[in-house]
């Protein structure tokens, strides 16, 4: 199945992360304008340095990505620039666990709910009005599957990722008809760096590759899923 994005306008928040960066490079693989939200300088230094002769394809903007004013500019700005945003994919989002309910202070919850479930709000509320325009668009959430496999310990991260999910589902149901495509992917632990490092002992090739994760990314984002719409996609890897 051949998925292009030439002359496609993406916008993936976080997309200089451990899954981001993957799908900001497959993006840009398939020919895609690739505008990313990053935190640190380096980070997305690195990501032009691995798109080599694509790197032009590339566009970054260090911006806080829970804050409604700071992201309503940015798509401003790239709708201004380019002339549309036909892909939002919301690769943002954060992790606490071992910690039981009775023993979660505010601030992690208010960390959690940020991360998980308000970027995607915020991002999502600034990307429609201009997909809604053009009648066409595709929004792809990354969740996880703690949004349905609710495990101990985890009680915040958890009731964001459902709410993310939540959120997403509802949208779906707004936009119906109207050209716009809503879904969210589940995966499981994701084969990164840092995971690696968090549990050394952990059986990784059952973790699934962020670059397998991407494609899934790229397919639901495609005209080939045109229809897919509420979904919440499993992407658990070979091992559940």
């Amino acid at each position: 199945m051949d998925v292009t994005f030439k002359d496609k306008v993406v916008l993936v928040a976080g997309g200089t992360g451990g899954l981001g960066r993957a799908v900001s490079l497959a993006f840009v693989a398939e020919g895609a304008k690739t505008i990313v939200t990053y935190r640190k300088d380096e980070e997305f230094a690195a990501l032009q340095k691995s798109a080599g002769s694509r790197s032009t394809l590339l566009e970054g903007h260090a911006v806080d990505v829970t804050d409604e004013a700071a992201i309503q500019s940015l798509v401003d700005a790239i709708v201004s620039r380019h002339g549309r945003l036909d892909i939002l994919v919301n690769a943002v989002g954060g992790y606490a666990g071992g910690i039981k309910l009775w023993e979660l202070e505010r601030k992690t919850l208010d960390q959690m709910l940020a991360l998980n479930l308000r970027s995607g709000y915020a991002l999502a509320r600034a990307a429609v009005a201009p997909m809604l325009k053009q009648r066409s668009g595709a929004i792809v959430n990354i969740s996880a599957k703690a949004a349905i496999d609710h495990g101990a310990g985890a009680s915040a991260y958890a009731a964001s990722k459902a709410a993310a999910v939540a959120l997403m589902d509802s949208l779906a149901e707004d936009l119906k008809g109207t050209g716009v495509r809503v879904n969210s992917i589940l995966p499981s632990i994701i084969d990164t760096e840092t995971n690696r490092k968090a549990m050394p002992d952990a059986d990784f090739a059952a973790w699934p590759k962020p670059e397998d994760i991407a494609r899934v990314v790229l397919f639901l984002a495609s005209d080939h899923a045109s229809v897919v719409h509420g979904a919440a996609v499993p992407v658990y890897g070979a091992g559940k």
